[in-house]
């Protein structure tokens, strides 16, 4: 019985491989997983080149709405619409009676307000019905101007899933294509290519899509709150007029005028 245990023991020393250690020859884990190619894309810029001719026009549209978005943001300002101080000089001015210095104060200062306020100075000699009617065509140039420059940013965030969608229907068109051809043989992979173009492109206008509405919204809202601001400065500066009948009298009975905005528009 003794030689039976002792013949068993060495059999399983002989017998059982070492599962601790690689074989001769074998390769550890690490090794192999060094050794397997690597068949996933090159970062995002390969997902997105993915897209063909549909995803490049789309990477313009997303570099166009990025520069409009910068721009805007320089410009929609209230010390660009509304340069400080000009609303107080102005009235100085126009209280004083040096309508010419108020005119010249307002082309030195370039922006929403002043060419208002120069609008309305233009109208002094026809009386306040005048000037206020010149107020308000000019606050409505300026305003439609402005809605124009951000309207770019609709137009982009409409047209970008548009034209995800046209890549869309050309990655399907593709993967349909090879269904013929092979008569309905078609395998997954072969069928992967033209969903890959649809899927790509689709992800591509969204992403595109969204920022610029929604940085369209912020200028818009940014816009009408400018525009009111201007609107309550311009009756401000031509309060002392409102106190001067059309013939040139005064009036005793006149209102006060308005206090001055508080600072920052709000």
């Amino acid at each position: 019985m003794v030689l039976v245990w002792l013949g068993h023991g060495a059999m399983g020393q002989v017998g059982e491989p070492d599962v601790g250690e690689p074989g001769v020859g074998e390769p550890g884990v690490e090794e192999v997983a060094q050794q397997e190619p690597s068949d996933s894309p090159d970062g995002i810029w390969a997902i997105l080149s993915a897209g063909g001719p549909v995803g490049v026009v789309i990477m313009l549209l997303s570099v166009a709405a990025v520069a409009l978005a910068i721009e805007h943001v320089m410009t929609i300002r209230e010390s660009v619409l509304m340069p400080p101080n000009l609303g107080e000089q102005v009235r100085q001015l126009l209280a004083d009676g040096k309508l010419a210095s108020a005119q010249q104060r307002c082309r030195a200062a370039p922006s929403f307000l002043g060419f208002v306020l120069q609008a309305g100075l233009a109208e002094t000699d026809g009386g306040w019905s005048a000037v206020e009617k010149a107020v308000e065509d000019a606050t409505a140039d300026q305003s439609a101007r402005l809605f124009r420059k951000i309207e770019y940013l609709s137009v982009i965030g409409n047209i970008a899933p548009m034209l995800g969608l046209l890549g869309t229907v050309i990655g399907m068109i593709f993967a349909f294509r090879e269904v013929a051809d092979t008569q309905g043989a078609a395998r997954a992979a072969d069928l992967a290519e033209g969903i890959y173009l649809a899927l790509v492109t689709t992800v591509e206008g969204l992403i595109v899509a969204i920022p610029s509405l929604a940085a369209f919204a912020v200028f818009r809202n940014r816009v009408d709150q400018l525009v009111a601001e201007v609107a309550y400065v311009t009756q401000h500066v031509f309060a002392p007029l409102k106190r001067v009948r059309p013939s040139g009298g005064t009036s005793g009975t006149a209102p006060p005028a308005p206090p001055p905005p508080p600072v920052g528009g709000r």
